[in-house]
């Protein structure tokens, strides 16, 4: 583990879901907005980590990790074949990870301006 694996870690996994992201808004499968709302996120907390980076790198929070899980699962449950009832609860989890994504957003913010 190191300080470079630190930082580049969590953008290998932001490059990932953001070009799953926009493929799935460019087929019609996921709402644009949302799509914009998770990167403009992703995009504001690597800024943030740059930004900060002589006082150390900010590793990736619990909350972090499980943001990405839920994005990555959320992602899935847009490219599975599901049938129509299922899409509400696929909907609602999305809901759910949006919120956590930007709960977790607004704690590395937090974290960088209390350093």
């Amino acid at each position: 583990m190191t300080s470079f694996g630190t930082l580049l870690d969590p953008i290998a996994d932001k490059a990932a879901i953001g070009t799953a992201m926009i493929g799935l808004s460019i087929q019609g499968k996921l709402w644009w907005w949302v799509t914009i709302v998770i990167l403009f996120r992703e995009v504001a907390v690597t800024v943030l980590r740059f930004a900060v980076i002589r006082g150390g790198v900010i590793p990736a929070s619990k909350g972090g990790k499980l943001k990405t899980m839920c994005q990555g699962f959320g992602i899935g449950f847009y490219i599975l074949p599901l049938p129509a009832w299922a899409h509400l609860p696929r909907d609602i989890f999305m809901a759910f990870t949006i919120g956590i994504t930007l709960s977790t957003g607004f704690d590395y913010f937090k974290k960088a301006l209390t350093k």
